[in-house]
Order: structure tokens, then sequence, then C-alpha cells
């Protein structure tokens, strides 16, 4: 079953953004799922077969949202450089 989120924002916004009305949906829809994926609150197969595209093309859209693929927590990060 597939749900629908409605988001109420000004035409102007899109405007300002110098994109269409269905450039700053599908935007707003990418970067919902990419923060989703960053969280670690669903992976990298369900964030592409909700954008609709493959897992390989989601990798590579991380980047662009400067999220790293590889998911290191804080506390690891903080372990790993007390340890080096």
């Amino acid at each position: 079953m597939e749900r629908q989120i409605a988001i109420s924002y000004p035409e102007s916004l899109a405007f300002s953004l110098k994109m269409r009305s269905y450039e700053f949906e599908h935007e707003m829809k990418t970067i919902s799922v990419v923060k989703l994926y960053e969280l670690g609150k669903i992976s990298s197969g369900m964030a592409a077969n909700i954008l609709g595209i493959s897992r390989l093309e989601f990798l590579k859209t991380l980047s662009f949202y400067d999220v790293s693929y590889f998911a290191v927590t804080n506390e690891e990060l903080e372990t790993d450089f007390i340890n080096a």
C-alpha cells in the first residue's frame, strides 16, 4: 500500500530557487529520503525503491547531498581516534 504526503509551500519558494514546481517537489522528496538514509532509518535499497531509481544511482545521489555511503557514528569516530 502506498501513501502520500502533501506539503504546502508558497509558489514563490520554487521560483526563488529557480525551479519549476515539479522539480522542487522531486527535490523535496529526494532530500527527505536521503536524510532518512543518513539517519539510518532506511536502507539504500529502500531509498532507491522509494525514488524509483537503481541502488547504484541512489548511492551516486548521496554525494550530491554530501552524505557518505559509509555510515559512521560520532562515537565510532571518537573510538577510532582514541585507538589510533
